[in-house]
């Protein structure tokens, strides 16, 4: 049996986010099994990544409504100071300072989207505006287990 804890819902802003790591790009069922694939193969190869702010954290990077090919996909990486030798096969993305509806999911992470249920309602009972076409962010405090995901899920909010 697995359990899911959801914490107290907020609004926050962050500072701009430079993430290095990897796009995960397949058809929308598949993600659910390739994002902690592409997470457990960054943890892997974190040393070769420079500047790194702390590599026991990950972040995920989506558009909800994507208006190029370039947007599609849910980007993994690890937050760093700054781009320099990057390995080949990783990509870099800058997350510009946003305002965020926030929720912590701690569960499986075939729960998460029922989390962002609640998130989504609760935004609109507050009267906030979604931008789905803007970087939304997972912020990941424990992902090594598809059951008990710690996972912070940032909607970005107007």
């Amino acid at each position: 049996m697995s359990e899911i804890t959801m914490q107290n819902m907020s609004i926050k802003e962050l500072d701009e986010l430079k993430l290095v790591g990897f796009r995960v790009l397949c058809s929308g069922d598949q993600y659910i099994s390739e994002i902690p694939k592409a997470s457990l193969h960054l943890s892997k190869r974190i040393s070769e990544v420079k500047h790194v702010i702390n590599p026991l954290q990950q972040f995920g990077a989506f558009f909800v409504e994507n208006k190029t090919a370039e947007e599609d996909g849910y980007w993994v990486g690890v937050e760093v100071k700054a781009f320099e030798d990057i390995p080949a096969d990783m990509v870099t993305i800058t997350v510009p300072s946003q305002r965020y509806a926030s929720v912590r999911h701690i569960g499986p992470n075939n729960k998460i989207m029922e989390a962002y249920g609640f998130l989504h309602n609760w935004i609109e009972e507050n009267n906030y505006t979604r931008l789905k076409n803007s970087w939304h962010i997972e912020k990941f405090y424990d992902w090594k287990d598809t059951e008990k995901v710690d996972v912070e899920l940032l909607d970005t909010i107007k």
